[in-house]
């Protein structure tokens, strides 16, 4: 990524869209720094704001694999550019439920309505986030690029829970919604201004353009022509994408990692301030310390994979040992419970949230990146995201209906430690070889050194 290669557009491209990555999970996350003081101005019970922290994720699902076929029919710049500006207006309408309601009823079905309508809108978020990292990036720089704009959740909670939780405490909870939603409506001018498929760009070089097609950049992948050419994608990939164990382990891995995800960002802050005893404030705050733990233990993942792998050690091994390692270490969040001081439920949660980004760095999108059909990557990335998120649906409202059965939160903690244990004994136990669906095995063509590894199978 240096100027030797005439220009570093590329970078600059990577830059935006962690920014509008970044704006897309705060606009997620902020209802949790919120959703104590929402909780009580409407008088909400737990299993309600459960149901409104979820109503994100059913459209998000939903919306999955229509966002995809979007991004293929219209190109990432419209589709992306035209959901930035939508999704920035539903969080900007959230700050008005209460000018909007006329009693408990109508404020749950607006907010849930504008949730739900955030979720459907920000789908294509982040499968045009890796379209963006393929049309850009040559192979040796994706999984870098792309490593960084997956740990944008870190980023948002880190810099904008901290922001809120002061919004929140000083001027009432609709103002967080306000500030990020002005902040989108501003990231979309600036995506309209910058953002262009390669060929086009005003101020990418020869050097430069070059360089990404010459390591495996698809630089024409968003042109009109490529997008017209594509071949649909055939029912037999659909059957194989839907029945191949592995690829399930793999589905399941993703879906035990964002519910753990979804806590953080929906349930996290208010136990701090429901169960132990935090201000709005220093809650947003407390949150600092696990993202960026998250977002340390996320980059380790992806370093320590490709390092067992330079080693001579299978892609199978090279991403489940640091999968399996990071969600065992994940599933220590369950001590929370018992721990006597916020310091050490914030320290737990920080050591538990560093393997959780150990995980998720080498063992999710990497597993099937590694493992899809080459002619329907988009597509296996959609059921896999699909899947996966729909732990965003059931981990909130499971939660909420744990606290109010219970009037505790440990019940809860160890409903959210359990999924670590689950997904780490899938991927020792079930899943089997890593290895690209139709027969092909990444070991065939993935090695960074080029001389041939020692494969140790399982």
């Amino acid at each position: 990524m240096t100027a030797k290669n005439g220009s570093h557009v590329r970078v600059w491209i990577l830059m935006l869209i962690l920014f509008l990555s970044v704006i897309a999970y705060a606009d997620r996350s902020i209802l949790s720094i919120a959703g104590g003081a929402i909780k009580d101005e409407f008088g909400l019970s737990p299993i309600q704001l459960g149901f409104i922290l979820s109503a994100f994720s059913w459209a998000y699902v939903i919306g999955q694999i229509p966002g995809g076929l979007f991004l293929d029919r219209f190109g990432t710049k419209r589709v992306y550019g035209v959901t930035l500006v939508l999704w920035s207006i539903s969080t900007l309408a959230m700050g008005f439920v209460g000018e909007f309601s006329t009693g408990l009823t109508s404020a749950l079905v607006i907010m849930f309505t504008l949730r739900f309508a955030l979720g459907l809108i920000e789908a294509p978020s982040f499968p045009a986030n890796a379209r963006v990292a393929i049309m850009w990036f040559p192979k040796a720089e994706r999984g870098r690029a792309s490593s960084l704009f997956a740990s944008s959740q870190y980023f948002a909670v880190g810099i904008f829970s901290p922001l809120s939780g002061w919004l929140v405490s000083e001027f009432g909870w609709p103002w967080p919604f306000f500030v990020l939603g002005v902040i989108g409506i501003g990231a979309f001018f600036v995506w309209l201004w910058y953002m262009q498929e390669p060929r086009a760009h005003r101020s990418v070089s020869p050097q430069e353009l070059d360089h990404i097609a010459a390591g495996g950049g698809l630089i024409d992948i968003d042109s009109v022509q490529e997008r017209k050419e594509k071949t649909p994608v055939s029912r037999e990939t659909f059957r194989r994408l839907l029945t191949n164990r592995m690829l399930w382990c793999a589905y399941i891995g993703q879906y035990c990692i964002i519910a753990l995800s979804y806590f953080f960002i929906t349930w996290f802050p208010v136990y701090l301030v429901q169960a132990r005893g935090m201000d709005i404030l220093h809650a947003g705050f407390a949150t600092v310390a696990p993202a960026l733990f998250g977002f340390a233990g996320g980059i380790s993942g992806g370093i320590i994979s490709d390092y067992l792998i330079r080693i001579g050690w299978s892609v199978s091994w090279a991403r489940k040992t640091p999968y399996i390692v990071g969600m065992l270490m994940a599933a220590t969040l369950m001590a929370a419970a018992v721990a006597n001081s916020n310091f050490w439920v914030i320290a737990i949660m920080s050591f538990a949230f560093y393997g959780k980004g150990v995980a998720a760095g080498a063992g999710t999108w990497a597993v099937i990146s590694d493992t899809a059909p080459k002619e329907a990557v988009g597509l296996a990335g959609a059921i896999f995201n699909c899947v996966g998120n729909i732990a965003g649906i059931i981990t909130p409202i499971m939660f909420g209906y744990l606290v109010a059965l219970t009037g505790s939160y440990s019940l809860g903690l160890v409903f959210v430690g359990a999924h670590c244990i689950v997904a780490a004994c899938c991927f020792l136990f079930v899943m089997g070889p890593i290895e690209r669906v139709g027969g092909e095995t990444p070991e065939d063509n993935t090695y960074p050194t080029g001389a041939a590894p020692v494969v140790r199978r399982l």
